[in-house]
Parts: structure tokens; sequence; C-alpha cells
């Protein structure tokens, strides 16, 4: 996999390349602000950026700006956004116009090796990553209002998997049931959530990013 990394923390930046360079990857170039990352995709447009959303000179959202015009300008380059903290209207922003390619994580997340590189390849692939922390914070907060409280604690838990980018496959066997029941839990998601029809791999996670805003 062919990336650029966009970081203000030289620390961190360093330790992300040699992680990338040692599972095999190819780092194209490592920067430490918005202008010189979108600079960087235009002399060599890589197959993923990763790019924290606060950076200089502001420290608000520069790497996020930079992250949605890159997207705007090369559609099929995978992004994957780190975050210091949780921040629902920044993850909604990026993700909730095209979840296909796109990726929203906890900085913390990056030491879980396995899972920060599983990432990577979903967000190439077209998928999404959506980082566990932040749906399970948006679950928790539902009211009677909210159609997510709609759900059982079933569809629940597998509306989270579907929202961080997992297959039907991956997450009946990461609970231990049928692929069906995996579908049948799908469907009754779409059915509650208004999105029986809509089309394409978006709507699995359109159904918790259409409240992310909320």
């Amino acid at each position: 996999m062919r990336l650029i990394l966009a970081e203000d923390s030289t620390l961190l930046r360093e330790g992300l390349v040699r992680l990338l360079v040692e599972e095999g990857h190819e780092v194209l170039a490592a920067v430490g602000d918005g202008e010189s990352l979108v600079a960087a995709v235009e002399r060599e447009p890589p197959d993923v950026i990763v790019v924290d959303v606060r950076m200089p000179p502001t420290h608000t959202d520069e790497g996020l700006r930079a992250a949605l015009a890159i997207r705007e300008r090369w559609p099929g380059l995978g992004v994957l956004v780190l975050s210091q903290h949780i921040e629902r209207h920044y993850a909604a922003q990026l993700l909730s116009s095209d979840a296909a390619g796109v990726g929203y994580l906890l900085k913390d997340r990056v030491a879980q090796v396995e899972e920060f590189l599983d990432s990577l390849e979903r967000v190439r692939a077209g998928g999404a990553a959506i980082d566990s922390e932040v749906v399970r914070k948006l679950l928790a907060r539902t009211t009677h209002a909210d159609p997510l409280s709609r759900l059982t604690p079933r569809e629940r838990t597998v509306l989270a998997e579907m929202a961080q980018g997992h297959t039907n496959a991956a997450i009946a066997e990461k609970l231990h049931v049928s692929v069906s029941a995996v579908e049948k839990n799908a469907n009754a998601i779409f059915d509650k959530l208004g999105l029986a029809h809509a089309t394409g791999y978006s709507r699995r996670v359109l159904a918790v990013l259409r409240y992310l805003d909320s």
C-alpha cells in the first residue's frame, strides 16, 4: 500500500512511518500540516492518506479540511482520519456524504497495531472504518425519540459492527452466529431506520452516520 501521512507530532509521525514500512507499505511522504499534505498528494497520489484532524496553524480542523479537499479532487483516494478525542461533528462531516473509502479512528487505536492496519486495508478497499468507541458512545446516548432506540440489543450489536466497516461474514464469525442471522438483523435495522430502499454499501454505515450530528 502507498501512503502519505499528515501529523504535526514528530514523534507520532515518525512512529507511524516506521510501523508502516516494517509492515511492507510504502510511505511516499510524511508531513506536518494540511497544505503540505495537499501538495504531497498533488506530486504523487497515494492509495490512502492518514491525517490528523487538528494541525497547524490553528490546531482546529486544518487536517479535516485538507482531507475533504483531497476527497473532492481525488474521490477514489482512501482517507483515514485520526483524532485525539471523539469529535462527532468532524466524523459526520467526513463520512456522511460518502462512506466509501473513508475512516475515522481515535489516535489511541494506532497502538492496537492489528486493528489499525485492518482499518487501513478496509479504507483502501473502498470500505469504511469507524472507531468502535465513537459507535459505542453514539449508541449509548440514544433516547426514546431516536430511531436507534427501537433496535433490539442484538441489532445494536450488529449495527455497531457494521458501522465499523465489518462484513456480514466477519460479524457472524465474531458473534458466533450464522451469516443468515446477521443478514436478518441487518435487514431489520435498515427497516427500522428507514433505509430499506437505500442501495449499495453506504447504507450499512448511514444507519449510524446520519445520527452523528444529532
